[in-house]
């Protein structure tokens, strides 16, 4: 399903806004597009490799973008040069989160993403998990939040036998995609 998206040009970073402008910040990265494809992360992180840049990875569904999600982000992207951000598709939603979600599609989600300035790339998997794409970036560092024990984090093993290393960030407290859809269901319809 994803690759269907790139080949029919429905997620095409222009109807973001996106488009690959001149990079005006102080860090000067280079100009890039964002949201790219499996073939498109395996030739950038070697490009990376090649010129000693420290690939940070981490993973999420990102259905409703909120301020826990945005101080995760930052916080991964500290540490190192490049954060990559593996995006579940609506297909692996689906799969993990069940039929009523995502509320936000994938081609919006991966447009937000891409927008915050701490993501550098945004690849769409339709996996349950991100395993498979894990392999083809071979982070440097691999990021989840505190919650997942190391064990059951998904690519650990394979990041560190490839001498990379497992981060884990304690998460925002009280706040969680879950509990937004649940407040707006008590907001506006009595419901949780």
């Amino acid at each position: 399903m994803v690759d269907e998206i790139f080949r029919s040009g429905v997620l095409k970073e222009e109807g973001c806004g996106l488009q690959n402008k001149p990079n005006n910040k102080p860090d000067n990265k280079m100009d890039k597009k964002k949201i790219v494809g499996f073939d498109e992360i395996r030739v950038l992180s070697d490009d990376y490799k090649s010129s000693h840049k420290r690939i940070v990875f981490t993973n999420g569904c990102f259905d409703i973008l909120h301020a826990g999600h945005v101080s995760y982000l930052a916080m991964a992207a500290a540490l190192g040069d490049i954060l990559v951000l593996g995006l579940n598709s609506d297909i692996s939603v689906k799969k993990i989160k069940g039929d009523k979600r995502p509320v936000i599609g994938e081609a919006h989600r991966a447009c937000v993403m891409a927008a915050l300035e701490s993501v550098d790339h945004v690849v769409l998997f339709d996996d349950p998990d991100p395993g498979q794409l894990i392999e083809i970036v071979c982070p440097d560092i691999l990021v989840k939040g505190a919650d997942w024990p190391e064990e059951q984090i998904v690519g650990a093993a394979f990041v560190k036998e490839n001498g990379g290393k497992v981060e884990r960030i304690v998460l925002e407290p009280e706040i969680s995609t879950t509990k937004i859809i649940e407040r707006i269901g008590r907001l506006y319809h009595g419901k949780t």
